[in-house]
């Protein structure tokens, strides 16, 4: 076969398509569901997801939708990463977080984990987790020339900087980062009493580790705290970069130059089963860190961003909580593809307290499957080129950097955090997630999609305390196990659950899909749900029913069925779907309330659980 000079057109037999007939095969997609009057770009609109920070998924991108030159893996921006080789050496850091408080216990999981996969480790420290004096047993019999070690000592970064550093202290190679990390800690608790002195203690740290620990940063912004309070992608991002422009500032001040205080800056975000959006979050990061860079002076390879990516806890749910497994696996698959140089899967129990050994196992396991057996390291920025992630790469950096500069002219992270700015943002980005979440515009599986009433509870040792008083810790499931939570207590104090009838009118052709949505829709609440035709409602112990069966079966006998239930003792009575035009009628007969896909959930299952009395 002979190879043109101008390479291999792949394609080249075929006619060119263009964008106006792919909208035409979209128009007649349309069409055949219901959608009339959606002709061209209308039609293409139609298809488009929107996300959070104003960002809009188109259904298809071509080379026509440009963004700003990523650049080369290894050079500024670093959008493509912050290596030339990227992670196709070694792979990613591999970095398995401990927290327990007996230092005989961390100690043999953290040997566990070194022995099998585990390059690095994190270690929560102080109040909410191992003691400080503990720490040298719980390291012992670690290779701290092999094995990096990164703090996370809240209020205490101090002393357990002075005792890891001195456990190194003969140890050729030790690295590692002692964590200081003063605004993300007044972030957490809302206690400002000791910032000024943490500040300039975590400065006494870096001027230490710049000129007597080469291997070690002193400092981590810390982004966690305002991802676990509910804050979108580009507000993430905006708080981590002010926050690490407030340490340069405090850095150069102790007199570091602007290189070794970069140097001194480690950065940690949270990784989510969005796996684009984390591709793309990790992306921006880099490119808008270096934006920093190249205005304050720092030259390569120290501006380039360090990062540290954990699988996020805002997704994780106490029930069902193996699909965790799940989540996180997709996560850790998208920090690997994003460049993150370190990587963090929190064990599948991690909401239920401290993980076992089989949590731990699995968490460590899924980094080296990918690894190991899909090679995702063997490709240097593999997202690169995808009009799709170049183009989410940019919007969302430019949304970054508007919320920056928003905190910037509020008189930086500090000033935002005191004055409530970062806050009062979060939550109303948080009330209308939550929003999304109680209508399942966003399901969570397992949860308020499929879930498993005879599902046995996976039980947990309880974890220390975490810092609080500041920002909140939220995650996505909490209404929901709330009312599940609800539904165990009626359990244990009468021996049954809640319970909804179902029922059916018609064949089941006419009444299956509409009974399904119910039962799923109530199960979500803790609810059980029997079904039956409406003569069967006496004998089922349900005190609510709920109708369920077509839109023209309810035209015929609705009202007849609402004022049986009635007669026989329901309280209250829904109907499965929209009610449309003959939403009086239905209501005259004793309809209370309709359920339909978009219908507020946790308002509905509320509202059963309070007519049914749960606890």
């Amino acid at each position: 076969m002979t190879v043109p000079p101008e390479g291999l057109s792949l394609a080249a037999e075929f006619p060119d398509a263009t964008r106006e007939q792919w909208q035409h095969l979209v128009e007649g997609v349309l069409r055949k569901a219901g959608a009339q009057d959606v002709p061209g770009t209308a039609a293409e609109d139609a298809l488009a997801t929107d996300l959070q920070d104003g960002l809009r998924v188109r259904p298809l991108y071509t080379a026509t939708d440009t963004a700003a030159a990523p650049g080369y893996p290894g050079f500024p921006p670093f959008v493509r990463g912050g290596r030339p080789q990227g992670s196709a050496v070694a792979g990613w850091d591999v970095r398995q977080r401990h927290a327990h408080p007996d230092a005989r216990r961390s100690n043999e999981a953290v040997l566990a984990d070194l022995e099998n996969g585990v390059t690095s480790l994190w270690l929560t420290v102080g109040a909410a987790g191992l003691p400080v004096a503990a720490l040298p047993e719980a390291l012992d019999g670690v290779y701290l020339d092999l094995a990096s070690v990164v703090l996370d000592a809240g209020a205490e970064f101090t002393a357990a900087a002075e005792a890891l550093l001195g456990l190194c202290e003969d140890v050729q190679g030790a690295s590692g980062n002692l964590g200081a990390d003063p605004l993300g800690l007044l972030a957490r608790t809302g206690d400002d009493s000791r910032t000024a002195q943490q500040l300039a203690a975590a400065g006494a740290l870096a001027a230490r580790c710049s000129s007597g620990h080469p291997g070690f940063r002193a400092l981590t912004v810390d982004a966690l705290g305002y991802h676990e309070a509910g804050a979108s992608p580009a507000q993430e991002l905006g708080c981590a970069l002010a926050t690490g422009v407030a340490y340069l500032r405090e850095l150069t001040a102790a007199g570091l130059t602007v290189d070794a205080a970069a140097g001194q800056l480690e950065f940690r975000f949270a990784a989510t089963a969005d796996q684009f959006l984390t591709i793309a979050k990790l992306r921006a990061a880099r490119r808008l860190w270096a934006r920093v860079a190249e205005v304050s002076g720092v030259t390569a390879p120290q501006a380039a961003q360090r990062q540290h990516a954990v699988t996020s806890t805002v997704m994780m749910t106490e029930r069902d909580p193996w699909v965790n497994m799940l989540r996180t696996t997709v996560a850790c698959l998208a920090a690997g593809l994003g460049g993150a140089d370190a990587v963090t899967v929190l064990p599948f129990d991690d909401a239920l307290g401290l993980p076992d050994a089989f949590a731990r196992r699995v968490a460590r396991n899924t980094q080296s499957i990918l690894l190991e057996e899909s090679h995702l390291a063997r490709v240097i920025d593999p997202a690169g080129g995808s009009w799709y992630v170049e183009r989410l790469t940019d919007e969302l950096a430019h949304a970054a950097w508007a919320w920056f500069q928003e905190i910037e002219r509020a008189g930086g992270q500090a000033a935002a955090l005191r004055s409530g700015l970062v806050r009062d943002r979060i939550a109303a980005t948080w009330a209308e997630r939550s929003d999304d979440l109680a209508h399942r515009r966003e399901p969570i599986t397992g949860v308020s999609e499929f879930p498993n009433l005879a599902e046995q509870p996976v039980v947990r040792e309880p974890a220390p305390a975490q810092p609080s008083g500041g920002l909140p810790k939220v995650r996505r499931s909490d209404a929901f196990e709330a009312l599940r939570a609800r539904s165990d207590q009626r359990l244990a104090a009468t021996g049954e659950r809640p319970k909804v009838f179902l029922t059916t009118i018609g064949p089941a052709a006419a009444h299956t899909g509409r009974s399904s949505f119910a039962a799923n829709l109530f199960q979500s609440g803790g609810v059980e749900t029997v079904s039956g035709p409406v003569d069967a409602f006496a004998a089922s112990g349900a005190s609510v029913a709920c109708l369920c069966s077509s839109d023209k079966l309810y035209a015929e006998s609705a009202e007849e069925a609402a004022a049986a239930l009635k007669s026989a003792g329901a309280r209250r009575i829904l109907l499965a779907g929209k009610p449309g035009e003959r939403q009086e009628a239905y209501q005259r007969a004793g309809v209370d309330e309709f359920v339909f896909v978009g219908s507020d959930a946790v308002a509905v299952l509320t509202s059963v659980l309070d007519e049914i009395g749960a606890v």
